[in-house]
């Protein structure tokens, strides 16, 4: 077996269900697949002492997995007072409108066609529920609309599929861009070095209790898959299909159309700097 210790940001094991911080529950979504992990992580945040709670990514339309993250909340004697969205990806939004059906809440996200109300989210937004306080973190990469969400109390970050528990996510080109995708974790590095930032709360996967190792490996695992596809396309391998199957040849197969949304953010990374 491999120590946990040892991998990118610490991973924790056992049970992904359940408190992750003094403020933060998981309630995971049945809906595992090679994209999504072991399911969708939905987070529920409240201050100790409140009544009141956050949702985060309510995740698929799935009825029972709802009412769970509700009756999770109501038995920890909480009422669900809002609904955020880390981006519109059906995974995380899709029971977003049923959910706040089931809580009476709105929905706050960045992209307006995902909001239920009039507020909205955008950079250097605070919210405040129940004394509980979220930052707002721009997060454009994944997609154009990701946002990662800074829990200060807990010294954690929400980073949606912009930090995975497992492994690493895709840009989702043409909405996605490798460019904004980097600055998105630098920005996530400063928060993890200014700002004391030391847990990750992924979309998927397990929590990871080394934000910045974790970070660091995403910076480091785009510049190496970045230098192989550049090494691919002076080779001779023209289309994204080519490349992938050239760089990413020990990858599932089953990850391949997910992984050409990424080479293709990469080939126009390298021909927007004249790389190529």
């Amino acid at each position: 077996m491999t120590d946990a210790t040892a991998l990118p940001g610490q991973p924790r094991g056992g049970v992904l269900s359940g408190p992750a911080t003094a403020r933060a529950v998981n309630v995971l979504a049945p809906n595992p697949s090679a994209m999504t992990l072991d399911g969708t992580n939905t987070w529920i945040l409240s201050e100790p002492d409140s009544g009141l709670a956050v949702v985060v990514d309510p995740g698929p339309l799935d009825d029972g997995h709802l009412r769970r993250v509700v009756a999770t909340a109501e038995q920890a004697g909480k009422r669900v007072a809002l609904t955020l969205l880390t981006h519109g990806h059906p995974d995380h939004a899709e029971g977003a409108a049923r959910f706040a059906e089931l809580t009476g809440t709105k929905v706050r996200a960045l992209d307006p066609a995902l909001r239920l109300g009039d507020e909205g989210l955008a950079a250097g937004d605070v919210v405040t529920v129940g004394g509980l306080e979220l930052r707002v973190v721009p997060a454009p990469g994944h997609t154009a609309d990701s946002l990662c969400f800074h829990l200060p109390a807990d010294q954690a970050v929400l980073t949606g599929d912009t930090v995975l528990g497992r492994g690493t996510t895709v840009v989702a080109h043409p909405d996605g861009r490798l460019g904004d995708y980097l600055d998105t974790l630098r920005r996530l590095r400063s928060l993890t070095v200014d700002d004391g930032v030391h847990t990750v709360l992924p979309g998927h996967g397990p929590v990871l209790d080394d934000a910045q190792g974790a970070v660091e490996y995403y910076l480091a695992h785009r510049a190496h898959r970045l230098a192989q596809v550049e090494t691919a396309v002076e080779d001779g391998h023209r289309t994204p299909a080519e490349v992938v199957a050239h760089v990413y040849a020990d990858v599932d197969r089953s990850l391949w159309p997910a992984a050409e949304l990424s080479v293709r953010a990469q080939l126009e990374y390298l021909k927007e700097h004249g790389i190529i």
